[in-house]
């Protein structure tokens, strides 16, 4: 039987490790792995014969941890992304202003904290741009928002306005709010902006596979599937698109856990996971966010932060969900055969996440529920080993984990020395047994798999020169393409993809190189020329 696809002619990254092997697909699947000489009589008149010319194939990666739809909306309307000045975000604003006179509000979002001082820009910046219309702009982690006074005044927000218990809001010096939203604070002008309609949600998620699918990602996990400080629900456009063919990427999702409520809330999840599966979209995750951010002080640590002169605070960051109860509810969801998605990003929430997975699998025994703990910015070094021993997978992203004004101007120096060192500490839950899965949180940072594994590799931003940020928590090239491959296919249960092996899926990628034969430095520069899903070629690089 001749094959529907043959890739020839260059390296496959296998579980072994590159091979100069070829590969054959029939329908949808991988039916052979051997040398280029066994596998030629697969090939018949109607096979497409992929020529590699050296370049590498591979598994195609899969994002454990992305935002598709708010994504694709915010580059749809007032897009900040990449601007790293105050005078370049506050111009962006107007002329964006200025472009849709029709628009009752200005959204969008992306802006940078370290374009502006402490990076909590004001409503002053906003009302010289725009001063008749509401306001609302995230930033990029989507933990803050930048709001005028329009916008204030709207949400009825004034010097006397209490800070909501999972938030915080900005204040000048005669205690007025300054202009920025921190956290649970964000929703009290957020619930007041128009939501995008279904039409608008489609066609942001569509947008935003068409650009996942041109990086080489095939699948993900959405990490936010609900409701959540004004953010657009995705859960409606993902089913759409499933149910009418349009969504070729195989995607999990993982439902919201409202903070606000308690166990109670877990039946509707319950419903909510088979109201909300159907071909290649499923949901049998729950998201639990534990904290916030370091930036703003709300990742929640178990020694206070510090202030600029480096002395103690009496701020450790805050706890969305209850440490108290989380083991709780963590052990009930397991029960119930969901996979429990953390967002744990300072050493006490990485703590209070491994307790309470410690706590599930004392009650319900070993299942194959994979947890995962995503960001991990902080990590106590005694709970590094816990991962492995609880099999609670390490969700990484990398992007983050280099010296850019971001960590050195507003993390590094509030963590202190010693604490700095236990920042994303990759290759030391590598070395404990911990499994590695990869996400970009996209729109927080780019979705490109290959600038991710370049910082995973380097501890260098993609086109800077050093300083290199914890050497020694470095991954190889192998272990952090497998991370974004493999690793984030166990967590998605996607076990027959991930990997280019016989029986396997074909979704696959081609690379423009083989970047296991460059120098680390240059990982950053590889494209992606084919990226196929099921055999499928859903997208190929215009030549020339």
């Amino acid at each position: 039987m001749y094959a529907d696809l043959l890739f020839t002619g260059g390296p496959v990254l296998t579980p072994e490790g590159p091979a100069d092997s070829a590969v054959a697909v029939t329908g949808e699947r991988i039916t052979a792995v051997g040398p280029a000489e066994e596998l030629r009589e697969l090939a018949g008149p109607r096979t497409e014969v992929v020529d590699l010319a050296g370049r590498l194939l591979l598994p195609g990666f899969q994002d454990a941890h992305v935002h598709p739809l708010p994504a694709g909306l915010e580059l749809s309307q007032c897009d900040l992304s990449g601007l790293r000045t105050a005078e370049e975000s506050v111009a962006a604003v107007r002329a964006y202003a200025e472009a849709h006179p029709d628009r009752a509000w200005i959204l969008g979002g992306g802006w940078s904290m370290e374009a502006f001082e402490g990076g909590t820009p004001t409503r002053e910046l906003l009302d010289a741009a725009v001063p008749d219309r509401p306001v609302y702009l995230p930033n990029r982690d989507h933990h803050g928002a930048w709001v005028n006074s329009r916008a204030l005044e709207l949400a009825g927000i004034d010097r006397d306005t209490p800070d909501p218990a999972d938030g915080r809001i900005e204040r000048d010096a005669s205690g007025a709010p300054s202009g920025t939203l921190q956290e649970g604070a964000m929703q009290l002008v957020g619930r007041l902006a128009p939501p995008a309609t279904a039409a608008d949600r489609l066609a942001a998620l569509l947008y935003a596979q068409r650009y996942l699918h041109a990086l080489g990602v095939t699948a993900w996990q959405d990490a936010l599937v609900g409701d959540f400080l004004g953010m657009d629900d995705p859960g409606q456009a993902y089913l759409t698109a499933a149910r009418d063919g349009s969504l070729t990427a195989r995607v999990v999702g993982a439902l919201w856990w409202d903070r606000e409520r308690g166990a109670e809330q877990i039946p509707e999840l319950v419903e909510r996971r088979a109201a909300s599966s159907h071909g290649r979209f499923r949901a049998g995750t729950v998201k639990l966010m534990l904290d916030g951010v370091a930036e703003n002080g709300t990742a929640a640590l178990l020694d206070p932060y510090l202030d600029t002169c480096g002395c103690a605070t009496a701020n450790r960051g805050k706890s969305f969900i209850d440490p108290a109860r989380l083991p709780a509810y963590v052990t009930e969801l397991d029960a119930l055969g969901f996979q429990c998605h953390f967002h744990a990003l300072g050493d006490r929430a990485v703590r209070d996440a491994l307790d309470a997975v410690a706590a599930a699998r004392a009650a319900n025994g070993p299942s194959d529920t994979r947890p995962h703990l995503a960001h991990l910015q902080v990590v106590h070094p005694a709970d590094v080993p816990r991962f492995a021993g609880l099999g609670a997978t390490a969700n990484i992203q990398a992007l983050w984990a280099a010296h850019e004004p971001q960590m050195d101007e507003l993390t590094i120096p509030f963590l202190g020395s010693e604490r700095a060192t236990w920042q994303y500490p990759f290759g030391s839950l590598l070395r404990s047994g911990a499994r590695l899965a990869a996400g970009s949180d996209w729109p927080v940072s780019s979705p490109d798999p290959l600038q991710a594994v370049h910082v995973a590799v380097n501890r260098v931003e993609p086109g800077g020169s050093g300083p290199v940020f914890l050497a020694g928590e470095r991954l190889g090239l192998r272990d952090a393409l497998t991370a974004y491959t493999a690793g984030s296919a166990y967590v998605n249960h996607l076990d027959d993809t991930g990997r280019v092996a016989v029986g396997a899926l074909a979704d696959l990628v081609v690379l423009d190189r083989d970047p296991f034969a460059g120098a680390p430095e240059e990982i950053a520069d590889a494209r992606v020329t084919h990226t196929y899903v099921g055999g499928t070629a859903v997208y190929r690089a215009q030549e020339g």
